[in-house]
This record gives structure tokens, C-alpha cells and sequence, in this order.
């Protein structure tokens, strides 16, 4: 079975686009897309930081705002807290992922969108009678494995975070039971659509390039527009991997915000932008939020 720690990279990238990201991307972040939670009384509380799960080698996202406030952090917050746990991620996936009785996998997408599936499938270790062992979203993740990426989610930056914040306190928002959980709740229609969408995805690399172009070039604006297309057009599927998601991650992180140690939230840009976000979340609760130049 797939293994979880790129599923979780996959489930992220999907919001945005798939999980291929870019054959020749910028080498730096110059505009990190980075927030500043102040209180009432303008004093900071916390940073917002939106993160891409997946990089291409040789990109260098550390500017200086962002090494500044690595440093000044107390403590780190993120989707999931175990990615370098492989086998317990692996396990938990493979857990939501199987049950029996489904369709073949072809049959679960629209006509026009077989042939590129069963190519794409061809591609993976599971034969035709395996997928009707597998759920249509953890198919979805293991075809978006098949699709050509310059991209590894070792260099993702949640990774990279947790490495740097070894030794102070980490928590999550989530973890990986509760997000295969979101999607395995999903109505089949949904997961239908999802897959659907990382057909339609792999068939256009020039769509698939725009995610990391867009966080590496900190275009707030582009981001939001991206989030209106593709999968989360879908209205069942934008509830449930990111409006609903958002407010509950909004409640957790003002609790979050009312000690005195002060957190850095990393987690995928898509979660932050935008009229859903966290930011406008945070800010309609009274918090004083700037993006940090």
C-alpha cells in the first residue's frame, strides 16, 4: 500500500493541485506567505505560515522573515505532527483506505476520462482487481503517485519544520487518522470527483506547475483564484477538505493563542487564504493579523 507520509503530502497538494508540482520552478522564496496574530492590545501572539508539502531539490524557502521567526517561536503547530513515522502513517492509511465490493476502478470516473485513468493505473503496483479492494479517494492518491514529478515530499516544508523545532513542543491540528478519516467520510459521489480531478489534473502539466509558482512567489491573489477551480469548485468537497477543516482548526488555534508561549501554525497555503481562511477566520475573532513582508 501506498505509503502514508506521501499520501498525506498528496491529500495537501490536491487542494491547490496535483501532486506533481513543477518541472522548473523558482529557486528562492522571497515572499513568504507569512502572518503576524496580534491581540487588541497589538501584542504578537503567534505566526501564520502557509507551507506547499512537496518541493522540488535545491529550493530555498528559509528567507529571512521566515529564519526569524523559526527562531523567535516558542512552539510549532501543524496538520500532522508524525510524518517521519512511515509505518504507523502507513498503517493508518491502509486502514481507512480498503474495503470491499467496489466497481472497477475505470467504472468510477466519467467516460472520457477511462482511458487516462487505466493508463495511469498501469503505472501503479495494483492490478484492476486490487482497486475494487480500495476506496475511491486512497485510489485517487495512489494514481496522483503515478503522475511524472520533479517534486519530493521530503522537501516539504512541514518536514523541514518539524526537524528545526526538535526539542520544543510540537502539536497538531488533526493528525493522520482524523485526515484519512475526512476523506474516507466522504459520499462516493465526492471521491468520485476527487479522483476524477487527479485525472483531469495529470492530463495538463502547465495546471500542474501553477501551485508551486504561486507559493514561491507569495501571490496571495493567485492563490485564491486557484482555489476556484478544479476539485474544490466542487461545493461537497470545499465543505469538507477546507471550509469545515478551517473552523475547526480556528477554534484550536485561539485556544492556542490564549497561552503565553507563542506558536508558529504551519500548514497548507490553501487553508489560509482566501474568504474561508484561517486569516479571515482569526481576524472576524478580533485578532490584529498582517502579513509579514
Amino acid at each position: 500500500m501506498i505509503g502514508g507520509r506521501f499520501a498525506i503530502a498528496c491529500l495537501a497538494a490536491l487542494l491547490l493541485g496535483a501532486c506533481s508540482e513543477v518541472d522548473s520552478p523558482p529557486t528562492t522564496a522571497e515572499n513568504p506567505l507569512l502572518w503576524e496574530i496580534a491581540n487588541s492590545e497589538g501584542q504578537v501572539e503567534g505566526w501564520l505560515y502557509g507551507t506547499i508539502h512537496a518541493l522540488p531539490d535545491g529550493v530555498d524557502w528559509q528567507t529571512g522573515a521566515v529564519a526569524d521567526i523559526i527562531d523567535r517561536a516558542d512552539f510549532l503547530v501543524v496538520e500532522v505532527a508524525d510524518l517521519d513515522d512511515s509505518q504507523a502513517l502507513s498503517k493508518a492509511f491502509s486502514e481507512a483506505a480498503r474495503s470491499s465490493g467496489h466497481p472497477l476502478l475505470h467504472q468510477r470516473v466519467p467516460v472520457g476520462k477511462r482511458s487516462a485513468l487505466e493508463d495511469l493505473a498501469r503505472k501503479t503496483p495494483y492490478s484492476p482487481e486490487d482497486y475494487r479492494e480500495i476506496e475511491t479517494w486512497a485510489a485517487a492518491l495512489i494514481i496522483a503517485q503515478a503522475v511524472p514529478t520533479q517534486s519530493d515530499n521530503a522537501n516539504g516544508v512541514d518536514m523541514a519544520l518539524l526537524k528545526q523545532f526538535a526539542g520544543r513542543r510540537i502539536a497538531e491540528l488533526e493528525g493522520a487518522k482524523r485526515q484519512f478519516a475526512i476523506f474516507d467520510a466522504l459520499a462516493e459521489e465526492d471521491q468520485r470527483a476527487l479522483l476524477a480531478a487527479v485525472v483531469a489534473q495529470a492530463q495538463d502539466p502547465a495546471a500542474a506547475m501553477r501551485p508551486a509558482e504561486l507559493w514561491l512567489a507569495g501571490d496571495e491573489a493567485a492563490l485564491v483564484d486557484e482555489l476556484e477551480d478544479g476539485m474544490l469548485a466542487d461545493p461537497e468537497l470545499r465543505q469538507a477538505l477546507l471550509v469545515s477543516r478551517n473552523l475547526n482548526w480556528s477554534k484550536q488555534i485561539e485556544a492556542m493563542l490564549a497561552v503565553p508561549e507563542r506558536p508558529l501554525v504551519a500548514v497548507g497555503a490553501a487553508h489560509l487564504v482566501g474568504p474561508g481562511g484561517l486569516v479571515s477566520l482569526l481576524r472576524s475573532k478580533g485578532y490584529s493579523i498582517r502579513r509579514t513582508p
